[in-house]
């Protein structure tokens, strides 16, 4: 066996190992649901870093950037990234005060239907079942690149490797393992892309290189590799897509499941936006180091197929051998939790949340469900086809659609009804998924301002709207909402308020540096390499590079103080609340 195979099979066996010893603690569903709701910030920070970073990102995305749109990628001021935020601070604060079970039993509790509830937890299943399929078969193209195995074999490895521990030990093997994982492809990662770009002479050098570089023209250009043979015929047609998608993708780091739910598992809720707020930090600068790496990559070769491989070659050949076994046995473990949590979610909603039990759940019951859950999915594996970028992008927006308005409306509207938020869920899914998938098959081309999120978002909020208007609001559900806007007694505390302070601090800080590191480390050396600076060498602040470089302090800093203001004001023990 290589280092390689003997890396990755090691941190394997340390992760299943784990996981399943954490289960020993399982008691009860609670433990098995929600880990106790007991998790700490940096638990809460580590399953929810883990549960975003798989395949899809270290293989898929980063080919993406090298296969022609580095500059956006990482000039574009983090708009998706900042659902974190706002997210837990106008939603994952409020469905912990829940106590649901799952996000869907929220929804259930929050409108008495358990139609909601039926219908939020098929959306899981059908949604994150697909991204399941996707993270599954990544995990499994890196380990047939890797060993000896097949394809078909190594799908059976991967499934075994997060199924066991997962259906074993729930929720409390998950955030304990999903941590470690985060905490080695992370550090995985920055040694990785420090060694690289060390070797290619440092950040800007490699920036003023990649801007000469022909054969990918505008690789690093604000806008990317555009025209003909791509998705967008001008750069506004990127724009616009761009602007789209991280939007979605905002809503789904803000309501959808996989990060949602996390906030279920905390503590309390200063654990919720202190793990938030972090986490958005975090999630930002690795994707910075991700996506850059893998456009830098070009300096070295710009024919790799498929561009999916791009992170695994460059582990083979341009870092020292231990270097590399470490970085893919990092992408290996992000692969793990994301597979885990996706796993779990799905099976916690087959069991949960589709049949109305006339008697309770138990562990058992639980655990051979999830079991079940998994065999569907091992089976399906092996007939889709993966395509692990485009689906990503796909499945990860459906819940922009059909959770996004009935998401943020269940918490701040007093006049959406159970119906309302039933159609609403429905529709956004049927109206993002039909058009999704007709341009999916070649039957349909629409223009980038009609992407099939948009279409599902418009639908779904005129619908809820409407169909509201017709009903009435129950009293349970009015009394469900003004009890969820009532602050814990325990939460209202000065000292740990003055500690969460911090976090939208960090972000103020944030949006300060970042746009001289733009301005220093990419526009100047972009602009000089592309010969577009002014005469006399000054920057061209007018370019596309430049205005997004700036535009980092334009939404960070008022992030931080808004964040700041909203916890200040929400959890300061002085500060007279109104309920």
């Amino acid at each position: 066996m290589d280092t390689y195979t003997v890396t990755i099979g090691l941190s394997i066996i340390i992760f299943v190992i784990i996981g399943n010893y954490a289960g020993r603690s399982v008691k009860k569903l609670d433990d098995y649901y929600v880990a106790g709701r007991r998790a700490p910030t940096l638990l809460i920070v580590g399953t929810l870093v883990a549960s975003v970073f798989s395949t899809s990102i270290f293989l898929g995305e980063a080919g993406f950037t090298y296969a022609g749109q580095m500059g956006p990628y990482i000039l574009f001021p983090g708009i998706a990234v900042i659902g974190y935020v706002y997210g837990a601070l106008l939603f994952g604060t409020y469905i912990r005060r829940s106590r649901a079970t799952t996000v869907a039993d929220f929804f259930g509790r929050r409108f008495n239907s358990h139609r909601v509830q039926q219908a939020a937890g098929i959306t899981i299943i059908v949604a994150l079942g697909c991204y399941l399929l996707v993270v599954t078969q990544g995990a499994a193209i890196l380990l047939s690149d890797l060993t000896q195995l097949t394809y078909f074999q190594s799908l059976i490895v991967a499934w075994l490797s997060y199924t066991i521990f997962t259906m074993y030990s729930g929720s409390q093997g998950i955030i304990l393992t999903d941590t470690l994982m985060f905490l080695l492809f992370t550090f995985a990662t920055i040694f990785f892309v420090a060694f690289i770009v060390n070797d290619f002479g440092g950040v800007a050098v490699a920036i003023e290189n990649l801007a000469r570089i022909e054969t990918k023209a505008d690789i690093a250009s604000w806008h990317g590799i555009i025209g003909p043979d791509t998705e967008w015929p001008t750069a506004m047609d990127y724009l616009i897509w761009a602007v789209i998608i991280d939007m979605s993708w905002g809503i789904v780091y803000a309501v959808g499941p996989w990060q949602s739910s996390r906030h279920l598992m905390a503590r309390d809720e200063h654990v919720v936006v202190r793990a938030a707020i972090y986490t958005c930090l975090i999630v930002l600068i690795m994707q910075i180091f991700i996506y850059g790496i893998g456009g830098m990559i070009n300096l070295e070769n710009t024919q790799i197929v498929p561009v999916e491989t791009v992170m695994i070659w460059a582990a083979k050949k341009l870092v020292p051998e231990y270097l590399g076994a470490l970085l893919l046995a990092g992408i290996m473990a992000a692969a793990l939790s994301s597979a885990s949590t996706f796993l779990s979610l799905v099976g916690f909603s087959v069991s949960n949340d589709i049949v109305k039990r006339k008697t309770e759940l138990t562990l058992r019951s639980t655990r051979f469900l999830m079991m079940i859950t998994g065999i569907f999915v091992l089976v399906a594996s092996f007939y889709f086809p993966p395509n692990i970028f485009w689906l990503m992008l796909f499945i990860g927006t459906i819940f922009t659609s059909s959770w996004g308005i009935v998401g943020f409306m269940s918490v701040w509207s007093k006049r959406i009804t159970a119906d309302g938020a039933f159609w609403g869920i429905v529709t956004g899914f049927v109206f993002n998924i039909i058009p999704a998938a007709f341009e999916y098959a070649g039957l349909i081309k629409l223009p980038s301002y009609l992407n099939p999120v948009v279409i599902g978002v418009v639908i779904s909020l005129i619908t809820t709207i409407t169909i509201s208007n017709l009903g009435k609001v129950t009293r349970t559900e009015k009394l469900y909402r003004m009890r969820l806007h009532r602050t814990p007694d325990q939460d209202r505390d000065l000292k740990k308020t003055k500690t969460t302070l911090i976090a939208p601090l960090l972000v103020i800080a944030f949006g300060c540096i970042m746009p001289i590191i733009m301005i220093k480390y990419y526009v100047i050396p972009y602009q000089t390499g592309a010969g577009k600076l002014l005469v006399g060498g000054t920057i061209d602040w007018m370019s596309g590079e430049a205005i997004l470089a700036l535009s980092w302090a334009g939404i960070y800093i008022p992030l931080g103080l808004i964040s700041a203001s909203i916890i200040w004001h929400r959890y300061n023990p002085s500060v007279k609340v109104k309920n």
